[in-house]
């Protein structure tokens, strides 16, 4: 198997549509369980079925984002799982391994190993774009599963962070009467001097009853069965936390409350574009010559 510049393992439409990105750059990519798209039959673009095969002729690896579920490669292609581990064994000190949410266990044992680690979301810009591209998925998800408008509903954000501060933004930009409720008393008092109410989040199951719409940003269970008993049948509860961690769904499914689980937004409404600033970010740290020839732009 002739050497590639770049192996992309697994991921959603977002890592799948890297590859067409660094091929129209004049890079040699091969792909691993890597999520169907229109490739073109691109000849920069190779496919291979053995994980071995994949990493032994290339230096830099991209995989998804999450990187891992259940210590499993994250492939929203259904295909055989791959341990982690697999990943370690073949892992060598020239490589370069790229991915989101990287497990501190795996990431030590590279550093020990001398194989160089990047995380998508510990870089700021990167982590604010895929913010954007979550927040404008979660109320693209909002629209198609309640029949009702934004505009002057209830709405209810738990959490303040990057995902809870966008999502807060774009709601109020549709007229949405915003709540953004939190356990941090100075993410609440921003919140409020930017024009929405607030929440302090140990009220959080006296009031939840009132809202039309709960977005959940939070990676913890704030959602437990106290608050859930009080959420109306009519509600729609969106959780785009992490790893299905902001809700109790065992007591959602005995109470026959709904939660939407909306994980990879970015991957579903935006990969184009989280594409590009991916890509960005990868060749930002990688070596590699930039190729003399530079294929036509996708």
């Amino acid at each position: 198997m002739p050497a590639t510049d770049f192996t992309i393992l697994g991921g959603d439409k977002r890592i799948a549509y890297i590859a067409p990105v660094l091929a129209a750059r004049g890079y040699r990519i091969t792909c691993f369980h890597t999520s169907s798209i229109p490739l073109e039959n691109n000849p920069a673009i190779c496919h291979v079925s053995s994980i071995k095969k994949a990493l032994e002729n290339t230096s830099v690896i991209i995989a998804g984002i999450p990187f891992a579920q259940n210590d499993l490669l994250y492939c929203e292609q259904e295909s055989a799982p791959v341990h982690i581990s697999q990943l370690q064994r073949y892992l060598r000190k020239h490589h370069k391994l790229f991915g989101g949410v990287i497990p501190d266990g795996f990431r030590k044992t590279c550093e020990e190993r001398g194989i160089a680690c990047y995380d998508f979301m510990s870089d700021e810009p990167l982590a604010l774009s895929n913010a954007v591209s979550t927040a404008e998925g979660a109320i693209l998800e909002a629209l198609k599963n309640k029949g009702t408008t934004l505009h002057r509903s209830d709405t209810l954000i738990l959490g303040y962070g990057r995902c809870g501060r966008i999502l807060t933004d774009k709601l109020r930009g549709l007229s949405a009467k915003v709540t953004v409720c939190s356990a941090d008393h100075s993410e609440l008092a921003l919140a409020l001097a930017l024009g929405a109410d607030s929440l302090p989040l140990a009220e959080l199951a006296s009031h939840i009853g009132k809202y039309e719409y709960i977005f959940n940003t939070i990676p913890a269970c704030v959602l437990d069965r106290k608050c859930l008993e009080k959420i109306t049948p009519s509600s729609l509860v969106i959780d785009i936390a992490s790893n299905r961690s902001g809700a109790d769904y065992t007591a959602a499914r005995e109470l026959g409350t709904p939660i939407l689980f909306c994980p990879g937004l970015p991957g579903k409404y935006a990969p184009q574009s989280s594409a590009k600033h991916l890509t960005d970010y990868i060749l930002n740290y990688c070596d590699l010559p930039v190729p003399e020839v530079i294929s036509k732009s996708i």
